[in-house]
């Protein structure tokens, strides 16, 4: 099975230019590592007078955290479950920018805890000739009650 673009598209809730992620290059239960070209376009919906923020990469990494959700619960025959990220932890920046990184974005993400409500990743983002450009902690709320507002 392919994990392209579009098997991504179908899985997560970001369509057309929303979805950043352009293929699965590895995953177990435990992580997923995504291979990603978006920051390099010159139209990218993320784009604020011409740049494209390192802190944009917070959002490639959430999109790999729903990628690991759908490929997991894919494996046990259940639809995805839906999740907002909750928090950050210990984000490190490494540039200031992704739109001049010349080579893909390989974005992983662990596992590293959850629950039936909550999951704890640690997510890196990295291009292959400038090494590490962010990296942190992420909670993901998951299935949360859209009409109640969260503590």
């Amino acid at each position: 099975m392919s994990f392209d673009r579009r098997w991504i598209a179908e899985r997560i809730p970001h369509q057309g230019d929303m979805c950043l992620l352009d293929r699965v290059i590895a995953w177990d239960p435990g992580r997923v590592l995504c291979l990603a070209k978006s920051h390099r376009s010159a139209d990218h919906p993320l784009r604020s007078r011409g740049c494209l923020s390192i802190l944009c990469g917070i959002e490639y990494a959430g999109q790999a955290m729903a990628v690991h959700g759908a490929l997991l619960a894919s494996v046990a025959g259940r639809p995805a479950a839906w999740g907002v990220l909750a928090g950050l932890r210990d984000v490190r920046f490494w540039r200031q920018r992704l739109d001049l990184v010349a080579g893909d974005l390989f974005v992983e993400v662990e596992r590293i805890a959850w629950n039936e409500s909550d999951a704890l990743y640690r997510f890196r983002i990295r291009a292959e000739a400038e090494g590490s450009l962010l990296d942190g902690r992420a909670v993901v709320r998951l299935n949360a009650d859209r009409g109640r507002v969260l503590p």
